[in-house]
């Protein structure tokens, strides 16, 4: 028997076929809305991408030869959709880490941001999923998760303003907020 797909690609686009005809549009007479329902049928099945546990990244970790120096990776871009609105928000992570006995390929953290960022999602969810995954891959000394973003449910609606959420997960050595104090002005 053959797993269902996470995104059910003939149910999405009825469904956005049903809520453009709610919408007061009609798909039949609007050329611009004819395939509008197949286009993001394929837009939610990548943009949800996250949602199947088979796509989960291989990462690689080494054994670490290299003592217990922290390692950062930042400027990571990320999109995602508020699973409150189903709208974007997206920004930068930085993932950093105090090896224990492993370390992980320098691609690692930028496959995990895009992987817990391809489902709906809320940003600090968001943040403890990449942490939990990189203790699982390393079982470091210390692992921190920032995530900066824009979210559009809030510059859109509501309150209608720009502002940046930032979330810290930290673990581990990395509790302590004093080594990011150079990383504040960003």
């Amino acid at each position: 028997m053959e797993d269902k797909p996470a995104v059910d690609r003939v149910a999405v686009e009825r469904a956005v076929a049903d809520l453009i005809r709610a919408l007061g549009l009609t798909a039949r007479t609007d050329a611009e809305l004819e395939r509008t329902p197949a286009r993001v049928a394929d837009l939610y099945a990548e943009l949800f991408s996250g949602l199947d546990p088979d796509a989960s990244p291989d990462v690689v970790t080494f054994p670490n030869e290299c003592g217990e120096d922290l390692v950062m990776i930042r400027d990571l871009p990320f999109h995602s959709l508020c699973v409150h609105h189903f709208v974007p928000f997206f920004g930068r992570a930085l993932v950093a880490y105090v090896p224990g006995e492993r370390i992980v390929g320098i691609s690692g953290p930028a496959r995990l941001v895009d992987y817990y960022s391809r489902r709906p999602q809320i940003q600090e969810r968001m943040g403890h999923q990449i942490a939990d995954h990189m203790e699982r891959l390393l079982a470091p000394r210390g692992v921190a998760v920032i995530l900066v973003a824009r979210h559009l449910c809030m510059e859109m609606r509501g309150v209608r303003r720009f502002g940046r959420v930032e979330t810290r997960t930290l673990r581990g050595t990395l509790r302590d907020p004093s080594w990011l104090a150079p990383l504040s002005d960003r």
